[in-house]
């Protein structure tokens, strides 16, 4: 380890949004614990001291749900921008601007194509870090997109949701999102095609409304909150105090709403396993031969 190139930057650079991820150092949101972010990496993002799954990067979920870190991104068609002319403290239109430049993406939804466990098939992701990863007509269309990719390839439709909801600054446009979500993802299911939906943190509003809360197998990250309206709503309407770890992913596993809970290191391993039951595919020799030489490095 070198002190000067691991901790000291070699000269001082101006502080933008962008560089947020390049911090040296992240705080635990759980624990409080500082966390040196080379050493977090390793770990997926997740705390070495008290096992809280912090929020993972799109690009570091992708690759660490793919075989071999490798896909193709599917170019998805532009929606109009601010159909509504939707303006709070500013324009939607200077959000969109920013959180491009802050994001590299140009909405909160990538759609990519694969193999997992062996198994192709196409992933439509949300990005927390845009805009909460809200739906608006944008993450309709990947959706959308993703579903029909699936029905014409022929392969399993996996859907990764990290959202808050349904997106504000586009009014009704938004909420029709979930009509359209929920009927493409049908369609998928009644062609007999695997679906499968894995819960992040959060996975709420619209989102948990619509298309995932449909999947033929619920797959969720340790500890991410699912549900519509957040706890401290809940406890604000019904004035009483909720059970310890309500909407919590283990609290909907014991409550048939999820079927499986997995730490985010075992992620992989348990989709590519549920994937190659559902479409009765087992592991080659090879694939299984990579996998043990992963686990021994």
């Amino acid at each position: 380890m070198n002190w000067l190139s691991d901790f000291v930057r070699p000269k001082i650079k101006k502080t933008a949004q962008k560089e947020i991820a390049d911090d040296l150092w992240l705080k635990c949101p759980n624990c409080g614990k500082l966390l040196f972010t080379k050493e977090l990496k390793k770990t997926w993002y997740v705390c070495p001291e008290c096992d809280y799954h912090l929020r993972l990067y799109l690009d570091k979920r992708l690759k660490m749900l793919f075989d071999n870190g490798l896909y193709a991104e599917v170019a998805l068609k532009q929606t109009p921008e601010d159909p509504l002319k939707f303006r709070d403290s500013k324009r939607y239109t200077e959000r969109l601007r920013s959180y491009r430049k802050a994001t590299g993406r140009d909405d909160a939804i990538v759609v990519a194509k694969g193999s997992i466990g062996g198994v192709k098939c196409v992933v439509a992701a949300l990005n927390f870090a845009f805009m909460g990863g809200s739906m608006g007509m944008a993450v309709g269309e990947g959706i959308v997109k993703a579903a029909d990719i699936a029905l014409k390839s022929k392969i399993p439709l996996v859907t990764v949701a990290s959202s808050g909801g349904a997106r504000m600054q586009e009014g009704i446009l938004s909420l029709m999102q979930m009509a359209r979500t929920v009927s493409a993802v049908n369609s998928v299911k009644e062609s007999g095609l695997p679906f499968v939906s894995i819960m992040t943190d959060p996975t709420t509003g619209g989102v948990s409304a619509s298309f995932a809360m449909l999947g033929d197998i619920h797959i969720a990250e340790k500890g991410c909150l699912i549900g519509f309206a957040g706890p401290r709503v809940i406890e604000q309407t019904i004035r009483e105090k909720l059970p310890e770890g309500f909407q919590k992913a283990e609290y909907l596993r014991q409550h048939g709403m999820v079927d499986i809970v997995v730490h985010r290191s075992e992620m992989k391993n348990t989709l590519a396993t549920v994937l190659q039951i559902l479409t009765n595919k087992r592991p080659s020799q090879a694939e299984q031969r990579g996998e043990k030489n992963k686990k021994s490095a």
